[in-house]
This record gives structure tokens, sequence and C-alpha cells, in this order.
């Protein structure tokens, strides 16, 4: 168990959840999930100004190509043959491969479309430093953590589907400037998450067997929620509240 990261459930001797009631308690965590966040409901309703909206691509760009490096710390931990088989599959997913350039490439397509320059995105020079934190807090956890600890965090893809399918649904309308060219990362992790969730679910079923182990991948799943919120909680700051890092100094670094 990772201590220092993941919120220590109380030990208890209480019968273990069923694989059905364990799963539903997993996917109970929806309503933390950041589509929630106030930040998120005002972009889906099109409530965002162009500034914010490049805002959140390019920050969101750090954590996209930090997954794949993610990934390779679970495979770096895993001595499941077959379990490496599936987990690579999400390393090309981003990173591309003949015939397919990945979601990284989706992801830098999505700036141009959004009117940002692919040198100001790949040189994060818009990464907010509360976003930066939060993504290589996850990446740090993923390379202490066992690879099923590791995978158990990824289960927020569990809900992705409906936000990629809300982008796909409201963008549109709201940000008729976006270039619809932008949107395939979205239309790829419709069906990329889906196929996840299952390799990862299946794992968090099988490895937590105690009810004090399902708490304890209850908490995990938590820390993970915890990042995506906090980095929306950092990207209101700057680009709602007009109050970026530094505010009020003379000079920012």
């Amino acid at each position: 168990m990772v201590q220092f990261a993941v919120k220590q459930p109380p030990i208890t001797d209480a019968a273990p959840w069923s694989r059905t009631e364990f799963e539903a308690q997993l996917r109970a965590k929806q309503k933390f999930y950041h589509i929630n966040h106030p930040f998120h409901l005002r972009m889906n309703s099109g409530g965002l100004d162009r500034a914010a909206i490049q805002g959140w691509v390019a920050n969101r760009y750090y954590y996209q190509t930090s997954i794949p490096v993610k990934d390779a710390a679970v495979l770096a931990n895993c001595r499941d043959r077959d379990a490496r088989r599936l987990w690579v599959q999400r390393i090309v997913d981003h990173d591309g491969h003949s015939g397919d350039e990945g979601g990284i490439e989706a992801w830098l397509r999505l700036g141009e479309a959004v009117g940002l320059t692919r040198e100001e995105v790949q040189d994060e020079r818009h990464v907010l430093p509360g976003v930066r934190f939060a993504v290589d807090a996850y990446v740090n956890f993923a390379r202490a953590a066992s690879w099923q600890e590791a995978a158990c965090s990824s289960l927020t893809e569990m809900f992705a589907p409906e936000i990629h399918q809300r982008r796909l649904d409201n963008w549109p309308a709201a940000y008729p400037w976006i270039d619809a060219r932008g949107y395939e990362y979205f239309r790829k992790r419709l069906g990329e998450a889906r196929r996840d969730v299952q390799h990862g679910l299946a794992v968090t079923l099988e490895h937590f067997a105690t009810r004090t182990e399902q708490h304890y991948a209850l908490n995990i799943l938590q820390l993970k929620l915890d990042i995506l919120w906090t980095m929306l909680d950092a990207m209101w700051m700057a680009y709602v509240a007009d109050m970026p890092p530094y505010r009020g100094c003379e000079e920012r670094p």
C-alpha cells in the first residue's frame, strides 16, 4: 500500500462485497468526477471565453503526455505477462503507431483548432503550477504503487465516455470558432476508454478481495478523482477568477 498517497481505511472483518456490489461502489464515485466541477459545467454550457478554452487545452496537454509515462510505470511494476500485453495498448493509443498517429497528436490538433500553435502547446509555457503538481503526483503514485493499485486508479475511465460525448454534443454550437477537425481526440477516446475499463475493472475486482482492501480501492479511485478535480481548481483560479499564479507580484517567474 502506498502509505503517503492514499487514505488508509480502518481494518474491518466484515464480509467482502460481492463483485457486483463492489463494482457498484466503484461506479458510485462518479459523483466526484470532474464533469461536475464548476469549470467543466461552465465549459460545456458555452460559458468560457476563448482564453479559458485555450488554457484548458494547453494544461490538459501536460496530462495527456503524462499518461503514457504513467502507463510505462505500470508495466515496469507488472510481472504478469498477460496483463502487460493488454496494458501496453494504452501507451500505443497515446503515442501512436504506423497508420495511427495517436492521442497526443490528436490533442495537438485540438490545440491548433482552438487557436494555439503546436510550439506553445508542446513547450508547456501555459501549464499552471497546480496542474503540473497534480499530474506529477499521479505519475509518482503509479511509480510507487503496485501495478494493481495503479490499475485501480485508472478507473476514472468508467466515467470518461460521458464527458467526451458531452463535448462532441455541445461544443460545436457553444464554440463555433473551434475548427471541428480538432474533435477527433474525443471521438477516439469514446471507444478506447470503454475497452480500457474492462481490463482495469477486472483487475480491481479480482485483486482487492477483503472488505478492507475494497475500501482501500475506493480510496485509490478517490485519489485520482481528487487529482482531476484539483487540476480544474487551478484552471478556475487562473481563467475564471482571473487570479493566475503569483498575481500581484511585480515580476512573475
